[in-house]
């Protein structure tokens, strides 16, 4: 069986609705269409579709095929037409994914403007607080803040982000500005639980590292809502930069224990060793390393 030749067919039957309609867009008989799904389920040992006299549609193990069929499918038209021409324009579909409050602020505008530039480009872009295997998920890139400990991704880093304590006047006017993290472990803090240092707060203090424990009455796992809190003055908070730049801006909240902040952590867009890459996640990274780098939200100096 020609298994890509299959794949392909399989597409055109769902894309069609039907066998017949997909036998006449191939050139293939209706009888050879039957033959190649029939043979296609048989050497997966599961059922794609599911079809009556009167309508025709995917099983679950269908919905997931297809969905890397299509893929597969198009990168090598993607592929066939770059060798054609020399200069395609990037088409298909890419699966992105970066932090919710960052991909709201930063990356959502960014690849609204990809898409209106590149329109044969179908972007799904899925904001998550948890770090996806993207493999297994079926991601072609994400966008990560922080080390990447995992050896099978390939990685760019785009800009740095600063990790900061703040409070806002209110408090800060009642409890005084602290000289030393230390000082913290006897203040209420507000934890934001989408960071693994929860309950210890990292620092420098003369080029080595400390942790603080910190305490408080309220926590949560997303930032927006603890931002929030530390506005009302119900504690500091420790956030990255971006989370907490509106608010500093609007002099809601102040950055204090500048001078003991951890080294920036790295803002990277990464991608699975193994995944293929096509000239869409080619041209789509060059277009986020250049918008992501020039919108302000990165570097050293991010937050100040």
């Amino acid at each position: 069986m020609d298994r890509f030749g299959a794949m392909r067919s399989f597409v055109e039957i769902v894309d069609q609705g039907s066998l017949t309609a997909a036998s006449r867009s191939l050139g293939k008989s209706l009888p050879t269409m039957v033959r190649t799904l029939a043979e296609l389920e048989h050497s997966l040992g599961v059922v794609l579709l599911r079809r009556t006299t009167r309508r025709m549609s995917l099983t679950a193990e269908g919905e997931v095929y297809l969905e890397h069929c299509r893929r597969l499918v198009t990168d090598v038209a993607e592929v066939e037409a770059l060798m054609r021409t020399g200069h395609a324009e990037p088409k298909g579909a890419l699966r992105v994914t970066a932090p919710v409050l960052f991909g709201g602020m930063h990356v959502a505008p960014a690849v609204t403007e990809f898409v209106e530039r590149y329109p044969g480009v179908d972007v799904d872009l899925i904001l998550l607080d948890r770090v996806v295997n993207l493999v297994e998920e079926g991601i072609d890139v994400a966008v990560r803040i922080g080390s990447l400990p995992d050896s099978t991704m390939i990685a760019t880093t785009v800009g740095h982000m600063r990790h900061v304590v703040v409070a806002s006047p209110k408090l800060l006017r009642r409890e005084g500005t602290p000289k030393h993290p230390s000082d913290l472990a006897d203040r209420t803090c507000v934890r934001f639980t989408g960071t693994s240092t929860i309950d210890n707060w990292r620092f420098v203090d003369k080029g080595k590292e400390i942790q603080v424990s910190v305490r408080g009455n309220m926590r949560c796992n997303h930032a927006a809502p603890m931002v929030q809190a530390c506005v009302a003055g119900l504690g500091f908070g420790r956030f990255l930069a971006y989370q907490v730049a509106p608010a500093v801006k609007a002099k809601q909240l102040r950055i204090v224990l500048r001078k003991f902040e951890h080294e920036p952590v790295p803002v990277s867009l990464a991608y699975a060793e193994a995944r293929m890459v096509t000239k869409r996640l080619r041209v789509f990274i060059d277009w986020m390393k250049t918008q992501l780098r020039s919108d302000g939200a990165l570097g050293r100096g991010s937050g100040r």
